[in-house]
């Protein structure tokens, strides 16, 4: 039997206990039945309509000013191996790591699928 994903942190390294299960890595716990409605999420597109998955490759299509610095996301910088965050309140559902910039998030509303 195959456990699902954690919600919060996607780790695969669930476990059960009784009719909870449980994240050892961020320490989630939801209930074996909520895991049919966690699967109900809205899928993720980018600027064109295009559904987007983890591991695609983006291209941004607006220059981004990165908060709290003085870089720039330059448009046509590509971003390789997302990971999409569904559940994202703040409206960043794409966490990448850009090269020469680093680990961020990005709206999926500025990028195209590549």
């Amino acid at each position: 039997m195959s456990l699902p994903a954690c919600p919060q942190c996607q780790s695969i390294y669930t476990y059960e206990d009784g009719s909870q299960l449980i994240c050892p890595e961020c320490a989630h716990e939801w209930s074996a039945t909520d895991t049919a409605t966690a699967d109900e999420v809205l899928p993720i597109k980018d600027a064109n309509g295009n559904l987007l998955s983890d591991g695609d490759t983006v291209t941004v299509i607006k220059d981004l000013k990165v908060k709290g610095s003085s870089l720039v996301v330059k448009v046509g910088t590509k971003v390789k191996n997302i990971r999409l965050l569904p559940d994202a309140s703040d409206g960043h559902d794409i966490d990448c790591k850009i090269d020469g910039i680093g680990a961020m998030k990005l709206k999926s509303e500025f990028v195209k699928k590549a």
